[in-house]
């Protein structure tokens, strides 16, 4: 069997990096693997046993965990729960809010980074999330570091989530931004090979033209 190709995309909360991610893998027939997703699973998971983050432990959201597998529809893989996608439910403001402390819990980290391997084995992937070129996919062919100005990134997810952008809501957005960056600094590290990629001025289409570029220029 032929060496599967993997191609890495890190960077910062909101740098659209799963949506990078999508279209590139959609681009060169790959599968995209979201190991964000799967963080997010495992906080909405926790929340449906113990709703008070509070008395969270790495073994209450481990045990949650269990019930989480991904699988493929399209040119992706999703989380499921009981047999049902959890899409919706991993994007409230409750897994939003609580995410980051779970990204910390070092044996979870473990299981997510056990998880995306196990899936991505027998496919060509387009991995993105966090540690994935440095942690996850250390060899991988190919590393992206997307990044954006923070108020950039905070525009572009209000227009995601309600297609409104207002001064005080921009304002509120980007600061929410600034201190999830912080709080997820230890993991938002490009690897010494990762080529980074500023999408401040450019439109995802552009980016993606030129991610693939370099896929197929690595090919």
């Amino acid at each position: 069997m032929s060496e599967k190709k993997v191609i890495t995309i890190d960077g910062p909360a909101a740098s659209g990096k799963s949506s990078t991610a999508q279209m590139v893998a959609e681009r060169l027939g790959f599968l995209h693997v979201d190991s964000g997703s799967l963080y997010r699973a495992a906080t909405a998971a926790a929340l449906r046993v113990v709703p008070d983050p509070a008395e969270w432990t790495e073994e209450v959201v481990l045990g949650a965990a269990r019930a989480i597998s991904l699988l493929p529809a399209r040119s992706s893989f999703y989380p499921v729960m009981g047999g049902r996608s959890v899409e919706e439910e991993i994007r409230g403001d409750r897994v939003t809010a609580n995410v980051s402390a779970v990204a910390k819990m070092p044996r979870v980290r473990d299981w997510v980074n056990e998880t995306v391997r196990n899936t991505s084995a027998d496919h060509n992937v387009v991995v993105d999330g966090r540690d994935i070129g440095t942690v996850v996919f250390p060899k991988a062919r190919l590393k992206i570091f997307l990044v954006a100005d923070a108020e950039v990134r905070a525009k572009r997810r209000l227009i995601q989530k309600a297609g409104e952008v207002t001064d005080a809501r921009l304002a509120e957005e980007t600061r929410a931004l600034l201190e999830r960056d912080e709080r997820d600094a230890s993991q938002t590290v490009p690897a010494a090979d990762a080529v980074v990629v500023d999408s401040t001025i450019l439109t995802q289409a552009e980016q993606v033209a030129k991610i693939v570029a370099l896929a197929e220029d690595r090919a």
